[in-house]
């Protein structure tokens, strides 16, 4: 395989991500993704306007999800399986719409093939980008302070992230943490590539995400009720009128950032920011 005949797909599953879908699809599409297929779960917002304009330039596929029972791994499974069959995909991605996938060097595409030709799946880790204040522009142009060590709600590290292989048999497990064929879990390997991971944007969007996906989480019958268990335990912090404090908690003043900055427990990460300012046009710089 060379680096001119490989086909890489994304897989993306949205809900009301008019905030960032746009800056996720031109990055992805800037580092070597060819085409994306994107699944819209009921967004009541612009995302599927968005979508729309993509799928006129002929570089995205869309699928209107009407299910409110957030069957992810299915989801994932469906287009993850139509990227290999229906495109011709020879590695997939399977990103959420907060997920940049950054390669170290070079494109995503060369990323991957530095695998080398035994490996079926790459494991990704993620790095949270932490909220700001409110204030002017983009969440790009004001999220630019990571997490040296990323952790969930429970104090545990996020578990990374898959790419695969295409398969016409692949399962994506719940999360997109892992994949398997035949009842077995792919072994993964390595690569050069990180996700920088904006999940908490504003006040809206993070109350908005956790009372439409909790809910959704508990009206699924078929997944264990262990899995899911960030969104389930900040659902239950909405239900209880409490999410406002988890939020407070989350979001860093430029005290904080200076403390978490001398200390080490934080770091100054502009690569997002530099690459949508090139790529984003004026009118969004301005939001």
């Amino acid at each position: 395989m060379t680096k001119n005949t490989m086909k890489l797909v994304m897989t993306i599953l949205v809900r009301d991500e008019q905030d960032i879908l746009r800056e996720n699809i031109e990055f992805h599409l800037s580092r070597g993704v060819d085409e994306i297929i994107l699944m819209d779960n009921l967004s009541s917002d612009a995302t599927a306007d968005i979508a729309a304009e993509y799928v006129r330039a002929k570089v995205l596929h869309y699928i209107f999800q009407a299910k409110d029972d957030y069957s992810q791994g299915r989801w994932v499974t469906n287009m993850a399986r139509l990227a290999c069959e229906n495109l011709g995909a020879d590695w997939v991605i399977n990103s959420d719409a907060d997920e940049f996938w950054w390669p170290g060097n070079g494109s995503l595409k060369e990323a991957l093939e530095a695998t080398g030709p035994d490996a079926l799946a790459a494991e990704v880790e993620r790095t949270n980008f932490v909220p700001r204040p409110p204030g002017p522009g983009a969440f790009w142009q004001r999220m630019d302070i990571r997490h040296r060590v990323s952790l969930n709600v429970f104090g545990m590290p996020l578990p990374s992230k898959i790419a695969h292989r295409a398969f016409a048999d692949i399962v994506v497990d719940q999360g997109n943490h892992a994949v398997q064929r035949d009842d077995m879990h792919l072994d993964t390997v390595l690569v050069p590539i990180s996700i920088l991971h904006f999940p908490v944007r504003s006040r809206q969007q993070f109350i908005n995400k956790v009372a439409l996906g909790g809910a959704a989480y508990a009206r699924n019958e078929h997944l264990d009720p262990t899995v899911g268990e960030t969104w389930r335990w900040l659902y239950a912090r909405y239900l209880e009128g409490k999410l406002d404090d988890e939020y407070a908690n989350m979001v860093l003043d430029q005290h904080a950032i200076e403390k978490g900055l001398a200390e080490g427990t934080l770091i100054h990460d502009e690569r997002l920011k530099e690459a949508l300012r090139v790529l984003m046009p004026p009118q969004q710089l301005s939001r």
